[in-house]
């Protein structure tokens, strides 16, 4: 059969396809088109059947939203599908109903006849999901329950993530569906090998690494909302240049405005791009004291230059500092290296001290303006 763009009908989880979590706009749970090539008979019915090749469309949807283009509404409809020729002894995998992970993984099963439980995670990956707790036991044990998993397959048996395991209640899972929760490899990649070892994994199928090729993808992400708010502030800053400076308005503004667009910039790069690709160099262990780090050090490269100098130095010193510190904080919910407690802890600490830091700079950036010889 021919790839359909929409799936047929989908045998779904109460709710699921069309709830939207508090404060989402309307539109964010709009479903994406999934590569359907066909369906599979099953004692419920029709499943639909899902390709392991990706098309444009894919390729270029997760271009986007690595991007941040179209992120918040990158899903695909929760439910059962089929992948290959699933029968009633075939494995169920579990998996979260952001596009790019659906994608992902049904990419990485050639010649695997499996079926896929794909649960309403608001459009989250696993790994954050499980943490938020909308990849659960709650949804979990829903999911089994609406999709009518017991009638599909002879054996119970739920493959779910690694990474989905602090989310997962295993024994509440049983007790509440009948179906043994076995925690698969970290890696997407290793699945098939898994199951041709008998659902077995091997000690590097338990290991997460994170190199610097999966931090540099991240990003983009990161980095094109962060423009957007250098863009705002150093307008907002220009003009209050143009107000409170010493001499012609436009002049002020002209000039201190590209001066806070240049700075503002630098400490984006600092904590969006270099903190993440460096991040196993730079010392400390918590996100946001590698990205102060980074950004000092690229705020001293510039006093050494005489970018910066003054009263007007020191506070654009101050501010790089923060704002790189913060940037880099928001890295700390794409590794596995960090836990949700180790994550409040941190943000208790470093935000309060991120904002002391950014309005004694907004301060003693204003402070130069006023005084003779303030800003050099």
């Amino acid at each position: 059969m021919s790839d359909l763009c929409c799936p047929p009908q989908l045998i779904s989880c109460p709710d699921a396809k069309n709830r939207v979590a508090p404060g989402d706009p309307p539109e964010s749970r709009r479903d994406l088109p999934t590569s359907i090539v066909g369906e599979v008979m099953s004692p419920i019915g029709p499943v639909p059947r899902v390709s392991n090749q990706l098309s444009q469309y894919d390729r270029l949807g997760m271009w986007k939203v690595r991007w941040g283009i179209g992120r918040m509404g990158y899903t695909v409809a929760p439910g059962l599908y089929a992948l290959g020729q699933p029968d009633e002894g075939s494995e169920v995998l579990v998996t979260a109903n952001y596009k790019m992970t659906f994608d992902l993984l049904r990419r990485c099963l050639t010649n695997v006849d499996v079926w896929i439980l794909v649960l309403d995670t608001r459009g989250v990956n696993v790994w954050c999901a499980a943490g938020k707790g909308t990849f659960g036991t709650d949804e979990l044990a829903r999911c089994v329950e609406a999709a009518g998993v017991n009638a599909v397959v002879r054996h119970r048996r739920l493959i779910v993530p690694q990474l989905g395991a602090p989310g997962i209640a295993a024994h509440e899972v049983r007790k509440r569906t009948g179906f043994s929760v076995l925690y698969g490899p970290v890696e997407m990649r290793d699945i098939p090998a898994y199951l041709e070892k008998g659902r077995q994994a091997t000690p590097a199928m338990r290991r997460k690494d994170f190199p610097v090729t999966e931090r540099a993808v991240l990003v983009p992400m990161e980095l094109v909302p962060a423009l957007k708010w250098v863009v705002m502030s150093s307008g907002a800053m220009a003009l209050l240049a143009g107000i409170l400076g010493r001499g012609p308005f436009v002049a002020n503004a002209l000039l201190h405005g590209s001066r806070a667009f240049l700075f503002m910039a630098l400490g984006t790069f600092a904590g969006a791009v270099a903190t993440p690709i460096l991040l196993p160099w730079v010392p400390g262990r918590s996100f946001a004291l590698k990205g102060a780090i980074t950004g000092l050090t690229v705020a001293l490269i510039l006093f050494g230059g005489g970018f910066l100098r003054g009263l007007d130095g020191l506070a654009w010193l101050l501010l790089i500092t923060a704002a790189s510190s913060f940037l880099a904080m928001n890295f700390t919910g794409s590794s596995t290296f960090t836990s949700l407690s180790g994550v409040k802890r941190e943000m208790k600490i470093a935000v309060p001290a991120q904002a002391v830091l950014s309005l004694a700079a907004i301060g003693l950036w204003m402070y130069a303006l006023l005084i003779p010889g303030g800003v050099s």
